[in-house]
């Protein structure tokens, strides 16, 4: 059965982030569902329309494998101060599913008290701490992993996350075969 991954997307997110991981799942069989607020088109970061798959309420978390949250200034802001996004993520903690956050959306993480302590993490590196006072121990690496928290640093990581979210999910052969397919260098 096909992995199921879900990226919510809010007003604001970065574009490349949230599509470069939907692309590359998706070529990789994993099943990628996105969602809205509501069903109105979402005004992406470089004001780009996008139509979700479906809205935050029609989420059910225990469908779903792995949470990917994209980056994006104005979209983190959002996903740190939605309540239903909120009770999703508190429910991938709890159940110790995968959860993914790029560029600033490891601010969403440290704010919710998913990433604590001593937590590694990555983020887009910013003098503007959206989790002022939170935890988490942040390495500067392009990706990094504690226990089933995977973050990344930026827009440029994107197609290094997704591939390395995609081998997490289906292994290394499907990884590398959808890889081979994106001729990065």
């Amino acid at each position: 059965m096909a992995k199921r991954v879900f990226i919510p997307l809010c007003p604001g997110f970065e574009e490349m982030e949230a599509i470069i991981m939907i692309d590359v799942l998706r070529r990789g069989n994993v099943e990628v569902v996105t969602a809205g607020k509501s069903k109105e088109p979402i005004l992406a970061a470089r004001k780009t329309l996008h139509l979700a798959d479906q809205t935050f309420s029609e989420i059910v978390p225990n469908e779903f494998d792995a949470i990917l949250l994209p980056g994006g200034l104005e979209g983190t802001k959002q996903l740190m101060k939605d309540p239903e996004i909120s009770s999703i993520l508190k429910s991938f903690q709890v159940t110790k599913k995968m959860i993914g956050a790029i560029c600033a959306a490891p601010n969403v993480l440290r704010h919710l008290d998913i990433i604590t302590g001593e937590d590694l993490y990555t983020a887009f590196p910013s003098a503007d701490d959206l989790a002022k006072g939170k935890g988490g121990m942040y390495t500067g690496k392009r990706i990094e992993s504690h226990n089933n928290i995977h973050t990344s640093i930026g827009p440029g990581s994107a197609f290094e996350f997704s591939l390395y979210i995609l081998e997490k999910l289906e292994g290394k052969e499907i990884m590398e075969k959808v890889k081979a397919g994106l001729q990065l260098p």
